[in-house]
């Protein structure tokens, strides 16, 4: 027994360890029942992210229905690759052009939101900076995806964010960031740094724009939530039906619930 224990705890540790590391995100604060933030995160999905990512479990015809657009609208804002209504939502660049451009074809994003997490998305998206570092394919580094392969496609919205250290004591050994937090001008970065006596303090980065984009800060974070919003429903779109039908299957099994109450009183009501 204490054999089978003891493996069970050290076939736990590698789980912690991973689960353990990495930049905590920021909340994304979603909402699928938004239907504006839905069409808003659709249109920004079409026109920045569908250049190279497909949606192939999504069809237009749905997407319309579900966030409340007429079928011609969706033709002609957001129809670039067909012109039939119930094509699912692919792309026209090649595998094999994509795996020389970017070293790996880029992923569909159907499922992006459940496997990655809103969360994870949306601290993704707007912490892009610019990184000049040659070695760099695209000037650019992300914060939660460090030495990432993707270019900072919403850059014209968002702008050029630079990452901007604060003083730090000359002997650090090992640093991280703790915290994300957002404020008028940027992201605030709380980073824990260790010097080589084991002392850990904290230090106040930013990642602030310095090339403006044509959005400001907040209005930027918007468009990304909706974006976000927007992934999170394609992962499963039945969650709207699956919402709206909840709310009618605890109405039933509240009045079931009475009903049954009822029953059961006339069963027993003669037995002493």
């Amino acid at each position: 027994m204490n054999r089978i224990i003891a493996a069970i705890v050290f076939s736990l540790v590698p789980l912690v360890t991973l689960g353990a590391g990495g930049v905590p995100p920021m909340s994304a604060k979603t909402d699928i029942t938004n239907q504006k933030s839905l069409q808003s995160g659709a249109r920004v999905f079409v026109n920045y992210c569908m250049g190279c990512h497909s949606m192939a479990f999504m069809r237009y015809s749905r997407l319309a229905d579900d966030i409340g657009l007429e079928h011609d609208l969706v033709a002609e804002h957001l129809m670039f690759n067909t012109d039939t209504i119930g094509d699912t939502m692919t792309i026209a660049m090649r595998a094999d052009d994509a795996s020389g451009w970017f070293g790996v074809p880029p992923p569909d994003l159907s499922v992006i939101a459940r496997a990655r997490g809103t969360d994870w998305l949306y601290t993704y998206l707007t912490t892009f900076y610019a990184d000049p570092n040659p070695a760099r394919p695209f000037g650019v580094n992300n914060l939660m995806f460090p030495d990432v392969g993707m270019p900072h496609v919403l850059w014209p919205l968002q702008g050029v964010q630079s990452y901007i250290k604060a003083e730090r004591p000359a002997d650090v050994v090992s640093e991280h960031v703790a915290g994300i937090e957002s404020d008028g001008k940027g992201l605030k970065l709380h980073t824990a740094v260790t010097t080589k006596d084991g002392k850990t303090s904290h230090v106040t980065d930013m990642l602030e724009v310095t090339i403006p984009g044509s959005m400001q800060p907040a209005e930027f974070r918007r468009a990304v939530r909706d974006l976000v919003n927007f992934l999170d429903y394609a992962g499963e779109p039945a969650k709207l039906a699956r919402f709206q039908l909840g709310y009618w299957v605890i109405i039933f099994l509240g009045v079931f619930a009475l009903v049954a109450r009822a029953l059961y009183k006339d069963y027993w009501r003669d037995v002493h």
